[in-house]
């Protein structure tokens, strides 16, 4: 059931007293139009060609307790708005109870803690100046974690190190290579981000320097692009070079906060999923193995209990996951099997809406397959990072854009 401590509707509210949508719902109420767009006969509902691939990574059962998750807090976990002067005094004062969570994120990270991971790590880019205010929220929603890392700002704004507050690139990649040194070797990892500036890009490159696929020239080359400070530049070659060399992570979850189109991920292969709705990686982990249905179930619950989703939502973001071949066939009818028994004991207010969505996700099965395989593609990221900065500051300006009176 969803945890009583999350955030109420009224933080919803903006000053003017209309509910704003968060890009969740937003995502939700036009994927109910393409649903019905989809109806119509003649539509294609084809799933897509995978593009050339090199890589094939090892096909390992699922071992929910020796997999590590390991999410960013602000646009993944946390609505923050960050893009302003004045957007950012209002974080910064803005108390426990006052910050909002990402629809349905508190939901699947306490289902994620309730399969006894190898561990729950949060990576932020918030300033170590916010620990309290975030930890207190987070235990406001009933969040446990293993480690909590945020970034030394201002320690290193006192060096004279003015770039690093906006430099993510050498913050989370050191971050990430001293835990993975630390994990214990056998362990894997799913990484939570937002396509706000690079992680989709950090994680990336992190994975291959664990699977041995990037060397030391063109982790130097990527820094040097990145404009990270030269005498940080050591540090990081050396932790990359003491890694265990393993193919660790599973999964990156990009969570689509600033609407971009899920396609301009596509360089990173099949490894990172861009959603629109946190039901969306609860399916996906459902279908890697590392959720059970109940689970995924009990987040769609929250989401609509808590954010008005309906069963066209729904069963909307398991069609356009299926489009893109992160999930398959047998996911949608485990998901029919178990949805169309829901009772009000167990999802309450939710129950009518699941069984519904059970009999329409039954009437898409057809189109449904088999999900594409999490190969790895070669990636050149020396030339893909100017490409995926030039999206970050498109997707900025589509946040601060606003439409002339």
């Amino acid at each position: 059931m969803p945890c009583a401590t999350q955030p109420r509707r009224g933080n919803l509210e903006d000053p003017r007293g209309t509910r704003r949508e968060l890009p969740g719902e937003r995502w939700g109420r036009a994927a109910n139009a393409r649903s019905e767009a989809a109806r119509r006969p003649g539509a294609d509902l084809r799933a897509p060609r995978a593009g050339p691939l090199r890589y094939r990574a090892p096909v390992d059962a699922a071992r929910p307790s020796r997999t590590i998750y390991r999410w960013d807090l602000d646009k993944t976990y946390l609505r923050t708005e960050f893009d302003t002067v004045r957007q950012l005094v209002k974080t910064a004062l803005e108390g426990p109870g006052d910050k909002r969570t990402v629809p349905g994120a508190s939901a699947l990270l306490r289902e994620i803690r309730a399969t006894g991971p190898a561990g729950v790590s949060i990576l932020s880019g918030s300033p170590e100046q916010m620990r309290r205010v975030l930890e207190a929220k987070l235990r406001l929603d009933g969040i446990q974690w293993d480690s909590f890392t945020l970034k030394p700002s201002l320690r290193k704004l006192l060096r004279g190190k003015v770039r690093f507050l906006k430099d993510q690139v050498s913050y989370k990649l050191l971050a990430l290579l001293e835990a993975r040194i630390d994990a214990e070797p056998d362990t894997d990892e799913v990484l939570f981000g937002d396509d706000a500036e690079a992680d989709a890009f950090i994680y990336s490159i992190y994975a291959d320097l664990c699977a041995g696929r990037v060397g030391t020239e063109t982790l130097m080359a990527v820094l040097e692009r990145a404009r990270v400070y030269r005498d940080e530049i050591p540090r990081i070659v050396r932790l990359a070079s003491r890694l265990p060399r393993r193919d660790a992570v599973r999964r990156i979850f990009i969570h689509l906060d600033r609407m971009s189109p899920p396609e301009v991920f596509s360089e990173f292969g099949m490894r990172v999923c861009p959603f629109h709705n946190y039901f969306q990686p609860a399916t996906v982990l459902l279908q890697d193995g590392l959720l059970e249905t109940p689970a995924a179930l009990r987040v769609a619950a929250d989401l609509v209990i808590r954010h008005d989703f309906g069963d066209a939502a729904l069963t909307a973001s398991v069609r356009d996951l299926g489009r893109r071949r992160y999930v398959g066939r047998e996911v949608a009818q485990r998901y029919i099997e178990e949805a169309r028994k829901a009772e009000p004991s167990e999802f309450a207010s939710a129950a009518p809406v699941l069984r519904r969505f059970a009999d329409a996700l039954g009437r898409h099965l057809g189109e449904l397959g088999d999900p594409a395989p999490i190969d790895r593609i070669a990636i050149d990221y020396v030339d893909l990072f100017s490409r995926d900065k030039a999206r970050a500051r498109a997707a900025r300006r589509r946040a601060t854009w606003r439409r002339p009176s």
